[in-house]
């Protein structure tokens, strides 16, 4: 986001009526402590959004706005500008004029040094345009696509290389320059796109490379088996395991960094039949979500979560699968939460995101620092507020309880596949009904699902077996089918450069909150407590299930039904 100044920015609202002096104040006291910029703190409390941003930072630095969704860049200008340039000056190039000049779309026109720069690159005079996230990320996948048939040869050439000298020790071989350069070239790919993880999976004849993009694998490419144990022996030695270890599970972390893109990398290798896998979970630190809005929440799940988490005290949890974004939905929360009049402090495994301000502690299990015995020191912190990673076994469920009566704000994830279930969860753990009910404020389960690629975005109306699909998973949900309007247009994404041919480009959550009302509360604490009872009377209080969320956001063009189904399905 352009850094737009203070006074300016403040004056400017105000005449446009947006924000109080008062509050405009208020969150500059905010920015200073959070060390963010105002316009990213009153984008994140919803007083303005990231588009009036860019307007008025356009309008402040007099160039024009770019909009490289509407327009097809031409190979031979983008190639003007290397992909490494590209990404460490966050600048397109997308138009030579006729007068000679080349228009180039960046994050910072203001940047002096970076417009000096790329015009003694081009050996030209520049247009800077002003650029949003979306219109860097289409140049970038336009280089990725270009650029796949290039990394596929890097690799080949470094294999051959690589076979030369495999008589190589595995310490040896882990150092050794094509070995390096294989390693190095499959994560700045997959920085390149955007994957969240890399798998390298081993086969008796060859070694799988893979990516999950968007929340889905994709196979890039094969290697031979033979350089497989020094790839192994590299990792480990970026992750700081032990390289002569094969038949044990190991962890580790490392940072990895291409140009001015900086990723903490998540180690875990596992012994398998035909030797380690590696997966390697790519964590981009600086980036989590500020607000609920980025996540997808729509105003009226957003409201009910944001009451139940103001209050002094209770647990809040979130829950669904592994890799269905929980932890981002609490570090959200603990960006608004995050105040100079509070303690925060956090028991994680791993630590994903640094917060400024936040007493975050990493689980060590060889230091003896797990969930349950973080909780029980944390307590004599002297916290307001307690994140704890995940509730997965009766000691943490008890403090985490116990934390949440005695006047702390408790929050956590729990592996479960809907907000009801949660309850029973925690009543197997061992933790009495009556304290459940006490503590329990609202529990949120949450889901993944790909967004449509608006570049390539098209209508279309629902076919029978389509409506026959969405009728049987809300009876599934216990809904009735003719008391629900299914969408009579959906949208789905035509598939172009941008988006890999995908039609999707990006995630967003869908979302259902149970909120712990008394009505609620006296089902829990029921003898006969049956979750099915559960579930209806938070639908007759008006919850909205996850799947009727994700039915909202295809009505709105946001995802395809196609997605929904098959994350809630999971």
């Amino acid at each position: 986001m352009v850094a737009i100044p203070d006074q300016k920015l403040k004056e400017i609202l105000l005449v446009d009526g947006l924000i109080s002096e008062a509050d405009f104040n208020a969150a500059a006291e905010d920015a200073a402590r959070l060390g963010e910029s105002v316009a990213e703190v009153l984008v994140s409390k919803n007083i303005i959004t990231e588009d009036y941003v860019r307007n008025v930072a356009a309008r402040y630095l007099n160039v024009p706005l770019a909009n490289l969704s509407s327009i097809s860049i031409d190979q031979d200008v983008l190639k003007m500008i290397p992909e490494e340039v590209a990404r460490q000056k966050r600048a397109i190039p997308f138009v030579r004029n006729q007068d000679g000049s080349v228009s180039v779309a960046m994050e910072d026109p203001s940047n002096l040094v970076s417009v000096e720069y790329l015009e003694r690159y081009l050996k030209t005079k520049i247009v800077p345009y002003l650029a949003s996230d979306n219109d860097l990320n289409k140049g970038f996948s336009l280089y990725s696509k270009t650029t796949v048939q290039g990394f596929k040869k890097i690799i080949e050439d470094n294999i051959r290389l690589s076979l030369q000298n495999k008589n190589k020790g595995e310490e040896e071989a882990a150092q050794d320059v094509p070995i390096v350069a294989i390693v190095d070239n499959i994560m700045s790919y997959a920085m390149g796109l955007k994957a969240s993880d890399i798998h390298l999976e081993v086969f008796k004849e060859f070694v799988l490379v893979r990516y999950r993009i968007d929340g889905v694998l994709h196979e890039i490419l094969r290697i031979p088996k033979d350089v497989h144990s020094a790839i192994v022996a590299r990792v480990k030695l970026l992750g700081e395991l032990k390289i002569d270890e094969h038949n044990k599970p190991q962890d580790g972390r490392f940072r990895y960094q291409v140009g001015d893109d900086v990723v903490d990398i998540r180690v875990s290798i596992m012994p398998t039949f035909y030797g380690e896998k590696i997966v390697m979970r790519l964590l981009e630190g600086a980036t989590h979500p500020s607000s609920f809005k980025e996540l997808g929440m729509l105003e009226d799940t957003a409201k009910i979560l944001e009451d139940n988490i103001r209050k002094s005290y209770g647990m809040v949890l979130v829950t669904g699968p592994t890799g269905s974004g929980k932890t981002t939905t609490l570090y959200s929360v603990l960006n608004i939460l995050n105040r100079t009049d509070v303690n925060i402090v956090t028991i994680e495994d791993p630590i994903e995101y640094d917060i400024p301000y936040i007493n975050q502690t990493q689980v060590n299990p060889v230091a003896g620092i797990d969930f349950a015995g973080g909780l029980k020191s944390f307590l004599r912190q002297d916290p307001n507020i307690m994140m704890v990673g995940e509730i997965r076994d009766p000691d943490t469920a008890g403090i985490a309880v116990q934390s949440a009566l005695t006047g702390h704000l408790v929050l956590s994830t729990m592996h479960t596949n809907d907000a009801a279930t949660a309850i029973p969860r925690l009543l197997d753990m061992e933790i009495p009904q009556f304290l459940v009910s006490a503590v329990m404020n609202a529990v949120l389960a949450q889901r993944l699902v790909r967004q449509i690629h608006t570049d390539c975005i098209e209508s279309y109306e629902p076919d029978e077996a389509t409506i026959t699909a969405i009728r049987e998973q809300l009876e599934d949900v216990g809904l009735s089918p003719d008391k629900i309007e299914i969408p009579k247009t959906m949208y789905r994404g035509g598939g172009c450069a941008a988006d890999n041919y995908t039609g999707y480009s990006s995630r967003i959550g869908i979302f259902e909150i149970l909120d712990v009302t008394d009505d609620i509360r006296k089902i829990i604490v029921d003898p006969n407590f049956e979750l099915e009872h559960l579930r209806a009377a938070a639908r007759a209080q008006g919850m909205v299930t996850m799947f009727e969320d994700g039915l909202r956001k295809v009505e709105r063009g946001i995802t395809t039904i196609e997605e929904v189904l098959r994350v809630v399905r999971e």
